[in-house]
């Protein structure tokens, strides 16, 4: 399995942007479809973007459609989510998975590996 470093997370206000990286040792993300997932106290995870590796097409969760972006880096290794106009409603830890199904409108973490993820705190 791939192990990931998610990083970037911290606290911000209001409309405020962040720009979180998933990044791994010892393989390359390229080859990879990436999923980014967010979980708040008390709630479920839910799903809020996704990447494929072949066609570098993406998926975004309506919640954040418009203020979010996917984006990749292969000389870097690294898969970023920016997050622009930042809400209180966005304030989670936010974990990136490595290795997911990509479908055309949805990502199936359940065969990925997980990091251990970033928090992020939107204040109003």
């Amino acid at each position: 399995q791939v192990q990931l470093v998610e990083s970037g997370g911290g606290l911000v206000q209001a409309g405020g942007s962040l720009r979180l990286s998933c990044a791994a040792s010892g393989r390359t993300l390229s080859t990879y479809n990436i999923g980014w997932f967010r979980q708040a106290p008390g709630k479920e995870r839910e799903f809020v973007a996704a990447i494929s590796w072949s066609t570098t097409s993406t998926i975004i969760a309506d919640s954040v459609k418009g203020r979010f972006t996917i984006y990749r880096d292969n000389a870097k290794n690294t898969v970023y989510l920016q997050m622009n106009n930042l809400k209180p409603g966005d304030t989670a830890v936010y974990y990136c998975n490595a290795g997911g199904r990509y479908r055309n409108t949805y990502y199936e973490a359940s065969l990925g590996s997980w990091g251990q993820g970033t928090q992020v705190t939107v204040s109003s």
